[in-house]
């Protein structure tokens, strides 16, 4: 536990990336439900990008609520990792699940790009 007053308060940036992290995982873990009970070997691939973006944007919105070091080096993981779920949501157009979560992926990818170039 820190002191009081020893933590700076996280800057507006940060916050909407958290935010943003935080939920685009929300809508990962969404669409993994919905992709469960469709079924089909096709959707294994976008399984394991959505698992993959899951884990990495819960993990980067931990690693800046406590200030870690290497969250500009987990923001720019984040960002690729959520720009490769994007990608594979948008496979499947048709479906307007997918196009949420590609959607939360891109605003996600975004606020990381800019938290990976910017100190914490």
């Amino acid at each position: 536990m820190t002191q009081p007053g020893t933590m700076s308060a996280m800057s507006k940036e940060m916050q909407d990336c958290v935010e943003a992290c935080m939920s685009c995982h929300t809508v990962c873990e969404e669409t993994m439900s919905s992709c469960m009970q469709m079924g089909g070997q096709a959707q294994m691939q976008i399984m394991r990008a959505l698992m993959d973006c899951s884990e990495v944007t819960r993990m980067c919105a931990d690693m800046m609520m406590r200030r870690s070091p290497m969250s500009p080096e987990m923001c720019a993981m984040c960002a690729k990792a959520c720009e490769m779920c994007a990608e594979a949501c948008m496979a499947m157009p048709d479906d307007p699940q997918m196009m949420r979560c590609a959607e939360a992926c891109r605003r996600c990818a975004e606020t990381c790009r800019t938290m990976a170039g910017a100190r914490m």
